[in-house]
């Protein structure tokens, strides 16, 4: 098993979710500074825009337009310039705070929720992951999942990979010519490591952040462990990137949980150079 030795790239931040590498940036939703930045390769950061009801996942359409979830009014926004606006309003759909999510090369959003008031400390309930259409109609694309959290579309768009977060799973499903969800499985299962954000590399292995451990692992299919990065406190998501996609871009934060609840601005970005660069974007 290889391990490494992570570098830091960018810090002061509060809580950074779903990176996303795009035209030689990284994009980050910091979801508690409510505000969506993108960092040069010097680690600068830059603000695209504020997001007031908490920013979550963020991905990219086919044409290159951005959209970021909204996550305490359950909607995705575009980002527009420094503004956002409605792509897609799932309010009356999610029963949970939306999450992060996964966009095909056809522009089909698989997008999860918590499925629960998690701040409102109700009972843990499995929930559904919804797909929007590029002609903004919204459907039920699988259901019973555990807190789905990080995504990613694989095997020339025909596989999507969800972490559920709270049974400590990786979960496969095919997706057929008309964006429906088959064959749900089991990718690889984490045991007591609970994962978060995702990405996925060119050789078909799966990068997943382990937010109780402090981990980013590479995971195969079946559930073998090849690598494994450490950092103190919380780890939360993952991109590959860079000028060769081969540089692997890790978020976490750094304090304790009392810490974030206070809004500590212990959230970091850290760096290693991996093998194998990343898989192709919406899963070209």
């Amino acid at each position: 098993m290889r391990t490494y030795q992570p570098l830091l790239f960018a810090e002061d931040f509060i809580f950074l979710e779903a990176p996303r590498w795009r035209d030689n940036r990284l994009w980050v939703s910091d979801v508690f500074d409510h505000t969506v930045y993108v960092l040069g390769l010097n680690g600068v950061r830059e603000k695209v825009c504020t997001v007031p009801h908490r920013p979550s996942g963020l991905d990219f359409l086919p044409d290159g337009t951005p959209v970021v979830v909204s996550s305490k009014d359950r909607r995705l926004m575009k980002i527009v310039g420094d503004t956002i606006v409605e792509y897609a309003d799932l309010s009356g759909f999610a029963s949970g705070d939306l999450n992060d999510f996964a966009v095909d090369a056809l522009g089909r959003i698989y997008v999860g929720n918590f499925g629960y008031d998690y701040d409102a400390g109700e009972p843990r309930a499995v929930t559904a992951l919804h797909r929007v259409d590029p002609d903004g109609s919204i459907s039920v694309a699988a259901v019973g999942l555990d807190f789905p959290n990080g995504a990613v579309i694989v095997d020339g768009g025909r596989t999507l990979i969800v972490a559920e977060t709270w049974i400590g799973r990786l979960t496969a499903f095919d997706i057929d010519e008309h964006g429906v969800l088959g064959n749900r499985r089991v990718f690889a299962e984490l045991g007591e490591r609970q994962p978060d954000g995702i990405c996925a590399d060119a050789d078909g292995g799966i990068w997943t952040a382990s937010f109780n451990t402090g981990e980013f692992l590479r995971v195969r299919a079946g559930g073998a462990i090849t690598d494994v990065i450490e950092l103190k406190g919380h780890a939360i998501s993952c991109t590959l990137g860079g000028d060769d996609g081969r540089q692997l871009f890790c978020t976490s934060y750094s304090g304790t949980l009392d810490e974030l609840v206070a809004r500590k601005r212990n959230g970091v970005v850290h760096t290693v150079q991996v093998d194998v660069p990343a898989f192709p974007a919406s899963g070209a």
